[in-house]
């Protein structure tokens, strides 16, 4: 759960594309759940050390992470997300944000950093990723709340639940 001094907006939480690092499993296994994060490990094949991530604007990052191209591609435009682009949504934040779960809502995202701030963003996707019931920030994949059990475990959950299990279904059919 993240403490209150982490409840502030801190802008290496978030990513240019518009995903809230709080909510990561590789962010939440790294500060809280070493179990987690040893799972993690073993699906991308590298140690636990390595598969470590303090959020997209730190030091410390995920194999993913570390390879990110749209951090490059925003740096060399001088901004801080990717919806602040005048080519945005380009083809590649296109293809990322429909191969995964935790990323249906990039759109909505950014539209909504750009139009109340990041600081308030920040906020609200922390109300949106906690549970109800503890006030434990979750992931898109935690179905139950990691800390309480409740169900959902948080709003995103609650809306995408389906969808997350769907779009699961069909990314385990590639890889099996």
């Amino acid at each position: 759960m993240l403490n209150k001094s982490e409840m502030r907006p801190d802008k290496r939480h978030a990513a240019v594309c518009g995903l809230f690092c709080p909510a990561c499993s590789l962010f939440i296994g790294t500060r809280e759940d070493p179990a987690r994060l040893e799972m993690l490990a073993k699906v991308f094949g590298v140690t636990t050390e390595q598969v470590r991530c303090e959020g997209c604007g730190s030091q410390v990052l995920s194999p993913y992470c570390r390879t990110c191209t749209m951090v490059k591609c925003a740096g060399e435009k001088g901004i801080e997300f990717c919806g602040e682009c005048s080519e945005f949504p380009c083809a590649e934040i296109k293809t990322f944000q429909e191969a995964m779960p935790h990323r249906f809502e990039l759109w909505a995202s950014l539209a909504r950093v750009k139009e109340v701030g990041y600081d308030r963003w920040y906020m609200e996707m922390a109300g949106h990723y906690a549970c109800k019931n503890c006030g434990t920030i979750n992931s898109a994949y935690d179905f139950k709340c990691r800390k309480c059990g409740n169900e959902p475990s948080c709003d995103y959950v609650g809306l995408h639940r389906d969808e997350i299990i769907a779009q699961l279904g069909k990314l385990q059919g590639q890889i099996t």
